[in-house]
Formats: structure tokens, sequence, C-alpha cells
């Protein structure tokens, strides 16, 4: 006999709930049933106080009633479903990526690994045998590679529709202030979210228009996600995007550039290579001459200038792309 739909339904919501209630610490209805909207999954309010009633009944899981809302966890001691079962290797893992992870996935999907994220962290904070993976983040960071800067703010009700309509395929509204300061309000197609250092740039296409741009999150002063969908360009590649140069403000034209450095400035290119042809030759005065095939943009143009006088003879050849 077949199973009946709203069986299946049931006995998934019952899993859903199993697997968020935590351990450690409690967990209310109402967050769990925030956490499945987020997760797309929709139920009322009250399938969900039912449904946990009668998990309460049939499996290790203790309700605080002591005060409103109720309270919800697995039992000291009990064998629990997906979460308990974390090693301290899994919760150092799932720490560390949502450090990471926070800027780059959609608010509701960080929100509906919320319970996840939440028990990695209680499992290596009252774990005595987790005391290396709990010193293990202190011991690694990624540094910055020129003079640190402040990330400038981007309004969270801002970031939520970005990322909410660049992962549904949705188009987008926005209200955009310019670096004139000329404010404006678009309709967008959201094509790639990208992180440049401390700032965050939406790549996205303007209505009726088949260019890209690239506009600061910063900037955006509101955003609305439309219900109308459209195709992803099947054309446009963000990494692509990106080798072009368009994030340094270029067009994807190749060029030969030679140059000569002072050794000692020029030390870093003999271990990390401008291009994978960067070719270099040490002169009579112990200089460098350095010449790779690079996309010409503004940012390569501040990279030389940052060097001063330690950089000279600098030249430029249009390179045909099929050479490149």
């Amino acid at each position: 006999m077949a199973t009946r739909p709203d069986t299946l339904e049931t006995v998934k919501l019952a899993m859903e709930l199993l697997k968020r209630i935590p351990r450690v610490g409690k967990i209310s209805a109402q967050e769990l049933h925030s956490q499945l909207t987020d997760a797309g999954i929709q139920r009322d309010l009250r399938s969900v106080q039912r449904q946990l009633g009668m998990l309460s009944e049939h499996f290790d899981i203790e309700c605080d009633d002591r005060s409103k809302p109720y309270g919800y966890s697995w039992k000291s001691g009990s064998k629990a479903f997906a979460l308990p079962h974390l090693t301290t290797q899994e919760s150092l893992l799932l720490h560390l990526a949502e450090q990471h992870l926070r800027q780059l996935l959609p608010a509701r999907i960080m929100r509906s690994m919320d319970a996840f994220f939440t028990q990695a962290h209680r499992n290596l904070q009252n774990n005595d045998n987790a005391k290396l993976e709990r010193e293990w983040a202190k011991k690694i960071r990624v540094v910055a590679t020129s003079q640190p800067l402040i990330a400038p703010k981007i309004a969270t009700e801002v970031f939520e529709a970005v990322t909410e309509a660049l992962y549904s395929n949705c188009w987008l509204t926005l209200k955009y202030s310019n670096a004139n300061k000329k404010v404006s309000t678009v309709n967008v197609m959201p094509l790639g979210l990208a992180q440049q250092g401390p700032r965050f740039y939406l790549v996205c296409r303007y209505r009726d228009y088949d260019n890209e741009r690239s506009l600061a999150m910063h900037r955006i002063q509101s955003a609305t996600v439309s219900n109308l969908t459209f195709d992803r360009p099947q054309e446009f590649d963000l990494k692509k995007y990106d080798d072009d140069g368009r994030f340094g403000f270029g067009y994807g034209k190749r060029i030969q550039l030679s140059f000569q450095i002072d050794k000692v400035a020029g030390f870093h290119l003999l271990e990390s290579k401008l291009s994978s042809n960067q070719q270099a030759e040490v002169l009579q005065d112990g200089n460098l001459k350095i010449s790779a095939t690079v996309v010409e943009s503004a940012m390569l143009d501040w990279w030389l200038r940052g060097f001063g006088d330690a950089v000279s003879e600098v030249s430029r050849t249009p390179v045909d792309e099929a050479v490149a």
C-alpha cells in the first residue's frame, strides 16, 4: 500500500525537527518554525508545536515549560539525531565555515543552518577533549596584502534581498547612490557577488541592457526582490568576468607588460608571478627586468605607481587574444 502524502510530510517534518533540536541549550517552537521557513519548509507554527509535543512523548526530548516560550532539547545522555553525533573535528570545520560563508550565502540559507552552527560551537566550548580544536581558530588567519581597510557597512536588509534575488534568479529593484552621490532607482538582473578586499560588489545587468556592471554593495540604499524571475544568461561567466580584469576596472584587453624594478622591491615577483608566462631577468646592476602577459586595467596602473621610483622603463604592447 502506498504511503499517504500527508504521512510522508509528517515524517519529513519530524526528521527536520529532530535534527535541529540541540543537545546543549534549548530552542523554542518559534525558532524552529523560523529555521524551517528559511530552509524552504512551509508549516504553520501550530503544526510545529503539535509535532514537538508528539516527539517529546516518543523520543528523549525534554520540554522546559517553566516560562514561555517553551524550550526543547535532547535529554542528557540520549542518542540524538544528526547534530549530537558531530565529532570535534567536524564541529571545528563547521565553526570555521560559518565565519567564511556568512557573507557568501543567502541569509535564509545561513539561518536554516543556525542550529548546526550553534551545536558545533557548543560542542567545542563544552567538551574538555576539544582543547586542541578550540585553539586551532586562534592559530590561523587570512592577512591583508595591502594596507588594511575597514569594510564599509552594508545594510542587513540590502544584503539579504540581494543574495536572495541572486540565489533565486529574481529581478531586483535598487535605489543606488553612485560615487558622485547621484541616487537613481534601477531594475537589475543579479548575476554574481564578489568580494574584493573589504568590499563586496554585485555584478548585474540593467533591464534592457546586455552588458554587465559592478555595483558597490555599500552604496545600495534599498533593495526589493521582484516576483519576476529570469533565465540566467548562458554566456555570462563570473570567473571570466574576473579574469578579464573587470573588478580592476579593465575590459579584457591583454598586453605584454615589461618593466624594470629594484631588486628588493621586486624580489617577491620571483616567487609570486604576475602570470604563468612571466619572464624575469637579472640585470647587471642587480635589478630585475620583468615581462608578463596581463590584463590592462586601472588596478594595474595603481599597482605600478605604488612602487614609485623603484619601477622604470615601463612598456605595454597589445597582445592578440589567440596568442595570450
